[in-house]
């Protein structure tokens, strides 16, 4: 892939939040990055989405140092960066402050999997960060929620759960490319949004089977997968 295409996409990505309702205002950011060159390309900060251009989005390295790009990058890129580092796998992160994951992230507590919706997207709850200490806040904040972000997937495949709750802050969605992380955000909301409707009808509904769950994980995701058309 070309860097002229990557930020294309990057662009693309970023608008494909407002699209589906995912930030407010300026809020949230979407990446991308291409593994050969070892580059990130992600969102300026504070640029309106309506305004957005390709030439606008900053080119940095695996450690957030500017290459190209005359606009300040989004001040979550020390996230983004330390994500990439420690998930060699992910191609592309999107970030947001959509209404329900936010609140769920706010309470502190992981969208547990209550029905088949969240299991074609996510195998196990969307986990949530431990609460970042006064010391991580006052120094390299960005920095130091990626590292939250990472202590929380010691025990969790990224790639089977590309989402994650930082705890009084808001979501942070993977996927292996820039449009399927913003993709990844879209669906979290949505399961976000369902746990919650679902938990005012029942407070403690069961978790769905490990046998369903697995099964509609496995059938979109896997070398057996069986969803949709085959892929030339």
């Amino acid at each position: 892939m070309s860097l002229a295409t990557l930020r294309e996409q990057v662009v693309e990505a970023n608008l494909d939040l407002v699209k589906r309702g995912l930030v407010l205002a300026t809020f949230g950011n979407a990446s991308g990055i291409d593994r050969e060159l070892g580059l990130i390309v992600i969102k300026p900060s504070g640029v309106p989405y309506e305004d957005l251009k390709a030439d606008h989005l900053a080119v940095t390295d695996l450690h957030g140092t500017v290459l190209e790009g005359s606009l300040r990058p989004s001040s979550d890129l020390p996230t983004h960066a330390a994500l990439y580092r420690a998930f060699p796998m992910i191609g592309g992160i999107a970030h947001t402050h959509s209404a329900y994951a936010t609140s769920w992230a706010q309470a502190r507590k992981p969208i547990p999997c209550l029905g088949t919706t969240h299991a074609d997207h996510f195998h196990g709850a969307i986990p949530v960060t431990e609460v970042m200490s006064d010391e991580e806040i006052a120094g390299e904040y960005e920095a130091n929620t990626g590292v939250a972000i990472i202590r929380a997937f010691e025990k969790i495949d990224p790639l089977k759960v590309p989402a994650v709750l930082v705890a009084n802050h808001g979501p942070f969605a993977w996927g292996l490319g820039a449009r399927q992380a913003s993709e990844t955000a879209w669906m979290l909301e949505a399961v976000a949004r369902m746990a919650y409707l679902t938990m005012q009808i029942n407070s403690s509904p069961d978790s769905v089977s490990k046998a369903l769950h697995d099964r509609h994980f496995l059938r979109k995701h896997g070398k057996n997968a069986y969803y949709g058309q085959p892929r030339s």
